[in-house]
């Protein structure tokens, strides 16, 4: 076990993401009263969990020459704030000196580092990380656990299928080898056509820069029935009161619309769509209407939903500010 890595370099902090599956980092300065304070925990926090090359656990000081870079890429404006990374990607960010939600987020990551040491993947129902189709955007985070699971709804949906699903943690069963389709229906389908309306609600107002769409159509028929399609034309609506209807959507002017092309897709089925960040600020619901598939069948099909960029607070832009000190201390 050991304590904390301090960074000293970006180039030695991008080594770092690359050579150790899971990195820890408190961005933190020498002003920060709060961040003095949670330090400690933070510590104990690294002496029980780091693992060498699986997980490790840095400090930042956001206010050295070699590190200020660092703290302006992953789009730090409070202090103290922790980041998680996996594969390189940012998966948690936590604002604030707080210090149970700090021991929460990290001691969740528990199994997942177990695995992690032992080579395995570390998927939702575990306990561990989400799996994610491809990449996340540096600066931004999966944010998918904000959407109201409650209020979800998928018009024109075949009804063996559950919208849920979209939002499943764990990996699509069409890409663990050795499974038939037919073995667990965790995707969706259209039913009459192949469009599909999906109103998503959040728990509280989020930005959104990026929607990664997963689909895993089968590359051959089975059983004698039509195999679907993946969206080509989808449309984006924000903070409607309600799902559209078909018709309705034809006649408002969307937020956003992306043709997906067949070069978007990667190896996991996934399409990484960019969204008009400036656009999709302050977001309470977001409705995915599928126009139509990328070819001539009927129905279109659906494994995966991430929504990545932040939630909660308004980040405010300008000098870093302390987390729990009062104006003007």
């Amino acid at each position: 076990m050991a304590k904390p890595l301090e960074i000293q370099t970006v180039e030695q902090f991008s080594n770092l993401l690359k050579s150790s599956r899971i990195v820890v980092a408190d961005f933190y300065a020498n002003w920060c009263g709060p961040c003095k304070q949670i330090a400690p925990i933070y510590e104990q926090l690294a002496r029980s969990l780091s693992r060498p090359n699986v997980a490790t656990f840095v400090k930042i000081n956001t206010e050295a020459e070699g590190c200020k870079a660092l703290a302006a890429e992953y789009n730090v404006t409070a202090l103290p704030t922790f980041i998680i990374y996996r594969d390189g990607s940012v998966v948690e960010k936590i604002k604030g000196a707080n210090p149970q939600q700090l021991k929460t987020v990290v001691e969740k990551l528990s199994n997942d580092i177990q695995s992690a040491g032992e080579g395995g993947s570390g998927s939702g129902s575990n306990g561990g990380l989400a799996w994610r189709g491809a990449d996340l955007p540096r600066g931004y985070t999966d944010i998918s656990d904000s959407v109201d699971v409650r209020g979800l709804e998928l018009l024109n949906a075949d009804t063996d299928f559950s919208v849920r699903t979209l939002f499943n943690k764990d990996k699509p069963t069409a890409l663990d080898k050795g499974k038939t389709s037919s073995t667990k229906k965790d995707w969706v389908e259209s039913d009459t056509d192949e469009q599909l309306m999906l109103f998503t609600p959040f728990n509280s107002s989020v930005k959104l820069h990026t929607l990664q769409i997963t689909s895993l159509p089968p590359a051959d028929e089975e059983d004698d029935e039509e195999v679907p399609m993946r969206p080509k034309t989808i449309r984006l609506y924000t903070n409607r009161p309600h799902n559209l209807g078909f018709d309705e959507a034809e006649d408002i002017q969307p937020t956003q619309e992306i043709e997906i092309g067949e070069n978007d897709w990667n190896s996991n089925g996934t399409a990484t769509l960019s969204l008009r960040f400036v656009r999709f600020q302050n977001i309470t619901t977001l409705v995915v209407f599928v126009v139509d598939g990328d070819g001539d069948g009927e129905k279109v099909r659906i494994d995966r939903i991430r929504l990545i960029g932040e939630s909660g607070e308004k980040r405010e832009m300008g000098k870093l500010e302390k987390i729990g000190d009062e104006p003007g201390e």
